[in-house]
């Protein structure tokens, strides 16, 4: 994760200023899997109304089983703008938003999920707020959630409006991460370490919270929103994460794992102790708790000093006087 994010910026990468984020284009991603019967109906919410010039949209076929190629082939001669890319294997979310970013030209960026909908006409209002707050990542306030009807979800999840304080990744609360599909730009990627590959469905969380550790700011726009597609059967999160709910926090913890600096010293041993299991789920009752950076940095300086004299022992006079004699007779 560290070599990719530095080649990336190495590629191109400046967050730029308010004026800059206004008039920039955007890089839509999808990361694709198994999605023929839905990725379509997602390119042409990004293409017919929310698509500028100078956009692209890069989708990356996570080495699907079903014809999802087929289906990418028949969209790119609809829409030529339509940049693909193949993982020779399967890798998962995470690795598949971070060969798109690695391959995107521009500063701003979108992640739309290959089953979900962006509402028509809703992305410049979301770039337009970005670029006036000085954010890093706006989100839409509400998610419809649907099974057949867009126009009647199941039931709707909302976000505060305005900025959104870090303390909703640390108490479990509703965050943009927890859905993923928001706008953000490629310098708050690059201080995230990229997605945390190897977490499953919990990819677009530990982003998210990576991103807030790292002081993204992020905003969310008032009345708007997205459609988000249930699948109860098929979605990453239920095939991954609540066939194995006992897997969730272990991947969260992994997500973390390099901003193990920012957190809390007896939190820590938490997650990796007794409540490793079920961690992220008690957030509720026992929030995440960082610290500040540099009282992590003089806490690990002692431990090392610590563990130093327990792995390179100061040898005792006897040892001394034994090497001392070995020495002389070797002369």
């Amino acid at each position: 994760m560290r070599t990719l994010a530095i080649n990336t910026l190495n590629k191109r990468s400046s967050a730029g200023t308010k004026q800059e984020q206004l008039v920039s284009n955007i890089s839509f991603f999808i990361p694709a899997f198994n999605c023929a019967a839905t990725i379509a109906e997602s390119v042409g919410s990004i293409m017919e109304t929310n698509f500028a010039k100078g956009d692209e949209l890069i989708i990356v076929n996570d080495c699907a089983t079903d014809n999802t190629a087929e289906v990418l082939l028949a969209l790119q001669e609809k829409y030529p703008a339509i940049q693909v890319y193949e993982h020779k294997r399967n890798k998962g979310g995470a690795a598949a938003r971070n060969t798109a970013v690695e391959n995107s030209a521009n500063n701003l960026l979108f992640c739309l999920d290959a089953d979900n909908i962006l509402a028509p006409d809703s992305i410049a209002a979301l770039k337009q707020y970005l670029a006036e707050t000085g954010a890093d990542v706006a989100s839409f306030q509400y998610q419809h959630f649907f099974l057949n009807d867009i126009n009647k979800p199941e039931y709707v999840w909302s976000l505060p409006e305005g900025v959104f304080d870090i303390n909703g990744y640390l108490a479990g609360e509703n965050t943009p991460g927890q859905h993923g599909n928001y706008l953000f730009t490629k310098e708050s990627w690059i201080k995230a370490w990229g997605y945390a590959e190897g977490t499953g469905a919990l990819d677009t969380w530990t982003f998210g919270a990576r991103q807030a550790i790292c002081g993204a700011k992020a905003v969310v726009l008032k009345d708007s929103f997205y459609y988000h597609r249930l699948d109860y059967e098929n979605s990453y999160w239920m095939r991954d994460a609540e066939a194995n709910l006992w897997s969730v926090s272990v991947k969260a913890t992994y997500g973390l794992t390099p901003f193990f600096d920012r957190i809390d010293e007896d939190f820590l041993k938490y997650m990796l102790g007794k409540g490793r299991y079920t961690w992220f789920h008690t957030r509720s009752k026992k929030p995440l708790k960082l610290v500040d950076k540099d009282e992590k940095a003089a806490f690990y300086k002692k431990l090392h000093k610590k563990i130093v004299k327990r792995i390179y022992p100061k040898p005792t006079l006897l040892h001394r006087g034994i090497n001392k004699i070995k020495r002389t007779l070797k002369k």
